[in-house]
């Protein structure tokens, strides 16, 4: 299981990944992270994101039919979200990279 702390500083753009991939709902977010191996993160955990990425425009809800109760909030990137989900995946990729090459070496003082 990936501590809570380690989740912390890309759960917001793993969040937006998911939401790129496929216009969803909380739970389903919920759901697709477990299912990519990122353990069990509560639905209580995905709403205050999705507030905030909402706030700062980066997704947009609509209301939808759901088959199995009240409608449902199903989140979508904006262009906003799409460009902040860019640099997140470039910054992502530095951060890798860097915590790969001491880790695993090749560094400048190995």
């Amino acid at each position: 299981m990936i501590p809570s702390q380690m989740l912390k500083g890309v759960l917001e753009g793993c969040i937006l990944e998911v939401i790129r991939k496929q216009e969803t709902y909380a739970y389903e977010i919920s759901k697709q992270l477990e299912d990519y191996g990122f353990g069990m993160i509560s639905v209580g955990t995905i709403y205050p994101i999705i507030l905030r990425l909402q706030k700062s425009e980066l997704v947009k809800a609509t209301l939808q039919d759901s088959n199995s109760g009240p409608k449902r909030k199903y989140y979508q990137l904006t262009e906003k979200g799409v460009t902040t989900l860019n640099q997140f995946k470039a910054n992502w990729q530095e951060l890798d990279r860097a915590v790969n090459q001491l880790l695993i070496g090749g560094g400048k003082n190995e």
